[in-house]
Parts: C-alpha cells; structure tokens; sequence
C-alpha cells in the first residue's frame, strides 16, 4: 500500500517562472528589461508560412486554388501558413511553385525576415550579434 495520497498530481513547469516585480528574484539572476521579457527569436516554419500566406494573399488566391495546384491537401497548406506544421522541401517546393515562386525565393524572404528580426534585437541591445550568431556575419 502507497504512502501517497490518491490523485495527488505534481507539475512541473517548462518554463522558469519570473520573479515577482520588486521581489528582485535570485541573486545574481538576470533583470528582465522593464518592458517585460525579450520578444522570442520566430521559428522557421513561422517564417515561411507567414511568407506563403502573405504571398497568396497578395495574388488575392484562395487556399483551395493554391493547394490545387500545389497538389496538396488545403487543410494540410493552411496548418504550413499558420506554422503549425514543418513542411518537407517538397511540399515548400510545389507550394511556392503554384504562387510562381521558386523555393529559393521562398527561402529568401524567409531569411530576410529572421535577419531583420535578429537585427532589431541587436539593435534594441537585447543581444549582441556574437552572440547570436556565434561569430557568422551578416552584411547589413
């Protein structure tokens, strides 16, 4: 028979929780920025969803004509725009193909928007570009 109490649960949480404003937390931790934490560095599938769907937008298609002509299925391309799901290279490929894009193309305008994201964060002094990049430069 068990000591421990009948659907007693324990959580564990992911993520460290900060401390409290004024409570100074842990001594030596890191201060947040007044303005709360730092924004989050975005996920490619983040990037090149938001580039399929900004691009199907612009040519004002539907995500049933686009994934017609892709040959994919349209609950399947919206949950790629929505960065629900990582897309193979094949599908980024044929998706961005039905949009008249090359996937070079696609992949680009997902990389210029993760260095502007990364620069604004350099720029904002939330990091430094070593840091980030781990000694890799970016002409600007």
């Amino acid at each position: 028979m068990s000591t421990h109490a009948p659907n007693e649960s324990r959580v564990i949480p992911l993520r460290p929780q900060a401390p409290a404003p004024g409570s100074g937390g842990p001594a030596g931790a890191p201060r947040l920025p007044v303005g709360g934490p730092p924004p989050r560095e975005p996920l490619w599938r983040h990037l090149v969803g938001d580039v399929l769907r900004r691009e199907r937008l612009a040519q004002e298609r539907t995500l049933k004509d686009v994934s017609e002509a892709a040959r994919i299925s349209m609950p399947y391309l919206s949950e790629v725009e929505r960065g629900r799901k990582e897309a193979s290279s094949e599908v980024l490929a044929a998706a961005a193909q039905a949009l008249g894009l090359g996937l070079a193309d696609l992949l680009l305008r997902a990389g210029d928007e993760l260095a502007l994201h990364a620069r604004s964060r350099v720029v904002r002094g939330r990091t430094s570009p070593t840091a980030q990049y781990d000694g890799l430069c970016l002409a600007a």
